[in-house]
């Protein structure tokens, strides 16, 4: 029987990351060998020359096929130009395994791209799945060999929010719509910094959506974690791994909040852990 563990990472923020938790992380990597590594986006802060490069060591470091997401961070923040015309050149040596499909006996990572240069409103950290995207994504899906199961990568989550306006991911919907109607086995995703396991209905069908907390100092509402994926060629299960002894529904929130700031009034979607921090570390 298959039996295939996969480690799911997201937002480490390389700039205002937490060193007990890459520690601990690279540890675990050494100690379980999985087959491979998803890390879903906002691998940087503020997407600086200098933060890219201690990824890139970090990363080199892990002994694990690795694939990486662009997340809203990782793009140029302060140079328009060189976002708008060489978005990845920071990522150096890593961008051979940016959007890197990841073939295994009976399972596929394929990445789905949200994180964009500029888009038709004032808030461009938040994702977007466009035409050529999502086109991408589902002819990769498509030339999978027959029975291979797919977990899709992405940064931001898919479920949409509120109006058009302000949806979470624009074009979310009709990406989930059409995933459903192929061997996915689930969306994995970061960028709100807490985990989250829950299926989102479609026309075409339900999708499950995997989030991964963050390993930075930017908490939300849960602790520093990772998810452990195990598949056994019939079933997946997701395992919330996290500094501290919390189980696994205790991590998860129910609902996927708009962004990844601290939960500050009531009724925003929170995990029962409820470890708010007092301030938010500052994001420049």
């Amino acid at each position: 029987m298959t039996n295939t563990l996969l480690f799911h990472v997201s937002d480490i923020h390389f700039g205002l990351e937490n060193n007990e938790a890459l520690n601990w992380f690279s540890a675990e990597v050494t100690r379980l060998q999985p087959a491979a590594i998803a890390i879903t986006g906002d691998l940087t802060m503020r997407a600086r020359h200098n933060e890219f490069r201690a990824a890139e060591q970090w990363i080199g470091t892990l002994d694990a096929p690795v694939t990486l997401d662009v997340g809203n961070h990782d793009m140029p923040y302060f140079n328009l130009l060189e976002r708008f015309v060489t978005p990845y050149k920071r990522f150096g040596r890593l961008r051979s395994v940016v959007e890197r499909e990841i073939d295994l006996t009976g399972i596929a990572l394929v990445p789905l791209k949200t994180a964009v240069r500029m888009q038709p409103r004032f808030n461009w950290s938040k994702g977007w799945v466009t035409g050529r995207a999502l086109d991408d994504c589902l002819a990769r899906l498509d030339a999978l060999p027959a029975g291979t199961r797919a977990l899709v990568t992405v940064h931001h989550p898919l479920r949409e929010v509120g109006t058009q306006g302000t949806a979470l991911t624009r074009g979310g919907a009709k990406a989930l719509a059409e995933l459903a109607k192929r061997d996915v086995l689930g969306v994995l995703s970061g960028h709100v910094h807490d985990a989250f396991d829950i299926m989102e209905d479609t026309p075409n069908g339900p999708v499950r959506m995997i989030g991964a907390g963050t390993l930075s100092q930017r908490l939300r509402s849960t602790p520093p974690s990772f998810n452990e994926l195990h598949w056994d060629g019939e079933s997946l299960r997701v395992d919330i791994r996290t500094l501290e002894n919390i189980e696994d529904e205790a991590m998860k929130i129910d609902d996927v909040p708009e962004d990844a700031h601290p939960p500050r009034e009531e009724g925003e979607p929170v995990a029962p852990v409820g470890a708010v921090p007092r301030t938010d570390p500052p994001v420049s």
